[in-house]
């Protein structure tokens, strides 16, 4: 991905190279969230958007939990909005105090369920967003490659927590 850093003032060049310099953050993963990383291939498969969205705002609920930053509102949606370029996978929004993060279940061409590591991947790609600016209080949030790996990062740390937690013989409607 070619750098378009040398476009950017020098204020936002030093929110780009600090972003940059950040590879990892480091989550302890709590036992509601081992469950939500199980359960959100659950959902996903059973192409359940309300059970996805639940799901997928518990895992958003217990990293800022987790990481002691405020919380953001998710929003599943069905069809991925497609156009010349391509389809959008997901979005970061912020105006004021409020916080919403979409993610679409759907591909746009055939309608299909996203994979679920893909789906996991989006959304973490998204929370990314969030902890840019409340967790690394940074100005703004580019797509850095301390960014990618950042995102690397906490997928792998989730999907490891998953991988490794018991699996619980609970209905996975019980999950709240």
């Amino acid at each position: 991905m070619p750098s378009f850093r040398h476009r950017l003032t020098a204020a936002q060049q030093r929110v780009y190279d600090r972003s940059n310099a950040i590879a990892a953050i480091p989550v302890r993963a709590t036992p509601r969230l081992e469950r939500a990383v199980q359960l959100l291939e659950w959902a996903l498969a059973r192409q359940d958007r309300a059970r996805t969205q639940h799901v997928a705002q518990v895992i958003c609920d217990e990293l800022c939990a987790v990481l002691r930053v405020p919380g953001v509102r998710v929003q599943v949606k069905a069809e991925r909005p497609a156009d010349g370029r391509g389809e959008l996978h997901g979005l970061y929004e912020s105006a004021g105090r409020s916080q919403v993060i979409s993610v679409w279940m759907l591909t746009a061409k055939r309608g299909q369920v996203v994979a679920y590591k893909t789906f996991l991947r989006t959304l973490l790609h998204e929370m990314g967003h969030h902890l840019d600016y409340r967790l690394l209080r940074l100005r703004d949030s580019f797509h850095t490659d301390g960014f990618f790996k950042r995102e690397s990062s906490l997928v792998n740390q989730l999907l490891g927590a998953a991988a490794r937690a018991p699996a619980r013989r609970r209905a996975p409607g019980a999950e709240g």
